[in-house]
């Protein structure tokens, strides 16, 4: 974890540690660069080679999207294609490390999409939002659809929600019929309390730098909620989540289970925050509940 100190050495000699409204903006940069994460796991380059190797079979295309170019993969099935579904991937992920859900799918007859989210992966830019990723989501879509499902992990899960909904801030809503919702956080805030603090911000710089989320998301921090923006896009959705997951507590899952009554949670024992990617019991479950959904 980053320590004041080493923050400050990272901002210009003459901000110091009283400026609110400088620190907010260095916090609001940092936080939306995605390769400066702490979550991004120190083999991050390991993993993303291994998780790439899967995706030889699928077809490549570049998709321009007004956040930039976007690599996207395409897993066709044998046969013709029951349905199409969207895959998602996490922040500081890339689409490979959803292909184990994509080939699944493939095998059972759905057409996989993946693509790379803005700043991530082989797409364009080296800083997204939430909210640009929400729009990535819907012009992919749009560009590779129709398609009726999507499937997101962690914050990829709000990104889908995202482009599911209608208003501000965005233009139109995606017709998903159905959200698989892997690992996905309830409260948005919860992500933004430990930047806050990973940071060492004083109150008035977190004010600062929340103020400038709140302005491109159109809401409030403390109402970026999964199970509102589940709720507003009146769709069903299953959700997975594993009750050791150390980075989303589990409690997150079955908060959005109660308050939404077409939700469905699915538990899971020993998997964490991205094993149950590759995880078969997980895989099935997503695989039958789309099927289902479809018969």
């Amino acid at each position: 974890m980053l320590q004041r100190h080493q923050v400050l050495d990272d901002l210009p000699p003459n901000v110091g540690p009283h400026a609110p409204q400088a620190w907010g903006d260095f916090a609001y940069q940092r936080f939306c660069t995605p390769s400066l994460s702490r979550h991004r796991s120190p083999d991050h380059d390991q993993l993303v080679a291994r998780a790439r190797f899967h995706l030889r079979h699928a077809e490549e295309l570049r998709i321009p999207t007004s956040t930039g170019d976007l690599q996207a993969y395409v897993f066709e099935p044998d046969g013709p294609a029951a349905a199409s579904v969207l895959l998602v991937h996490g922040w500081t992920g890339e689409a490979a490390f959803m292909s184990a859900f994509a080939e699944q799918f493939r095998r059972r007859g759905l057409r996989a999409v993946l693509f790379d989210l803005p700043a991530h992966g082989r797409s364009s830019g080296a800083h997204t939002t939430l909210i640009s990723c929400g729009h990535a989501v819907r012009e992919v879509a749009e560009a590779l659809g129709p398609i009726q499902y999507a499937v997101g992990h962690s914050l990829g899960g709000h990104a889908v929600l995202l482009a599911g909904t209608a208003g501000a801030p965005m233009p139109r809503a995606y017709p998903f019929q159905d959200f698989v919702l892997v690992a996905v956080p309830n409260r948005f805030s919860q992500v933004t309390d430990s930047f806050s603090e990973e940071l060492g911000l004083s109150p008035a710089a977190r004010r600062a730098y929340e103020r400038r989320l709140e302005r491109i998301a159109h809401r409030r921090i403390a109402d970026f909620t999964g199970e509102k923006l589940l709720a507003e896009t009146g769709r069903p959705a299953l959700l997975l989540h594993s009750r050791d997951d150390a980075d989303v507590a589990f409690r997150d899952a079955e908060e959005m289970a109660s308050a939404c009554k077409t939700t469905r949670l699915q538990a899971f024992d020993h998997l964490g925050h991205r094993k149950i990617l590759y995880a078969p019991p997980a895989i099935r479950a997503a695989t039958t509940y789309l099927l289902r959904q479809r018969a």
